[in-house]
This record gives structure tokens, C-alpha cells and sequence, in this order.
């Protein structure tokens, strides 16, 4: 699966998506992820991602322009496969609450492209005529797009067959337990007595209980 994702602060997103589950899915092909720079699609000297709300108002707004040309670059980049399942979205506090249905949706796709926002937003038409749907990540404001970018790859790579490992990895499939390990006695803090008797039908019962 394929992740576009498209931001000025490409840098962001070094770190996390190199290490640990993210990092080995990708170096095993199991999973695309592309950062890209708007700045990019910019002409001017400056770069200009963003300018003044027409009709007032606080802060800068993302410009419309610079978010069609990289969508329509990404697009064009995928003339060989026509068939492959494309879905745009833009981060937005309007948007609909991520959770883990969309999670099972996304990652049935083939490219996710994703648009994070900066400033006081980003310009209606991208929401209007870009992107197919808004998705917030929680009822919070936070500075930009990236770190919603990061939750959904993370939550729909570990969909993707092979990125865990073993199937059972899955939380919705081993159910949502309290989990322990060594050492069995931790100053006045012990393990359950079940989960040490090796009596697999009672551990599953408490597992079902707990």
C-alpha cells in the first residue's frame, strides 16, 4: 500500500516512520510511504504556501493552488495502474472522527493520499473539490496535519497483512487484556495466580473476565 503525504514540514516524519514496525514494513515492501514537500509546487521566490482570509480574520490560510498541483502530479504518477484504489483526504476538525473502522477502510485501499493542514486552515476548494472527505483524528486542535498523518499510517499499516507479523497481533482478534511479564514478583506487586498455572481454558476465561 502506497501513503502520500503531503506537508511543509517534511522533516517531521524521519524519525518515526524509520524505526521500529513502520521502518521494517517499508524496508520489506509491505507498505510506500512518500513525503511531499509543497513548497515544491510553489513559483514564486518565496515559496508561498499561504496567504490573508479573504473577508478578515485571524492568521494565514493554506492556498488552494499548490495542494492541486501536487494532487495532480500524484494522480498523473498512477496512469500505468488505473484500476488502483485512490482516496484523498484532508485533515480537518470538521472532519469525521477517525477510528478503527475507517483504519479497516483505508487499508483496503491502494494509495492514501493525505493533506496536512497548517496555519488558521487550509482554502474550502480543497475540501470541496479535492479531497474525497475530511477526517479528524479527535474533538482537540492541534498546529498542523502531521501528527494525524503519522496515527493513520501507524493504525492502518498494522491492518496490512505480514506488517505485525502474526495475525493474533491484532487487538480486535486477541481481545484487550491486562498483560504481564517477568518478574512474577515485583516488591508487593504479583502476576495472577492463572496466568502462571499453565491451564490455557482458565487463562482464556480470565482473559474474558479481566
Amino acid at each position: 500500500m502506497k501513503f502520500n503525504i503531503i506537508t511543509i514540514f517534511p522533516e517531521i516524519f524521519d524519525s518515526y516512520f524509520n524505526e521500529s514496525i513502520i521502518g521494517r514494513a517499508q524496508e520489506k515492501k509491505l507498505v510506500n510511504i512518500k513525503i511531499h514537500n509543497l513548497r515544491n509546487y510553489t513559483e514564486d521566490k518565496r515559496n508561498t504556501v499561504d496567504d490573508h482570509p479573504y473577508g478578515g480574520g485571524p492568521g494565514m490560510v493554506m492556498m488552494v493552488e499548490p495542494i492541486y498541483k501536487v494532487i495532480k502530479a500524484l494522480k498523473k504518477s498512477k496512469i500505468q495502474n488505473p484500476k488502483s484504489k485512490t482516496r484523498i483526504i484532508l485533515f480537518s476538525t470538521r472532519g469525521k472522527k477517525f477510528d478503527q473502522a475507517m483504519a479497516k477502510r483505508f487499508s483496503k485501499l491502494d494509495n492514501l493520499i493525505m493533506v496536512c493542514g497548517r496555519y488558521e486552515g487550509v482554502d474550502e476548494r480543497v475540501a470541496k473539490y479535492i479531497a474525497d472527505e475530511e477526517v479528524s483524528i479527535g474533538d482537540y486542535v492541534l498546529t498542523g496535519g502531521e501528527i494525524p498523518a503519522m496515527i493513520v499510517v501507524d493504525a492502518v499499516s498494522r491492518l496490512i497483512p505480514g506488517v505485525l507479523g502474526k495475525h493474533e497481533s491484532l487487538e480486535e482478534i486477541k481481545g484487550s487484556y491486562p498483560v504481564y511479564t517477568r518478574p512474577e514478583k515485583f516488591g508487593k506487586w504479583s502476576v495472577p495466580a492463572t496466568l502462571l498455572s499453565g491451564d490455557h481454558k482458565k487463562i482464556n476465561e480470565w482473559r474474558g473476565k479481566a
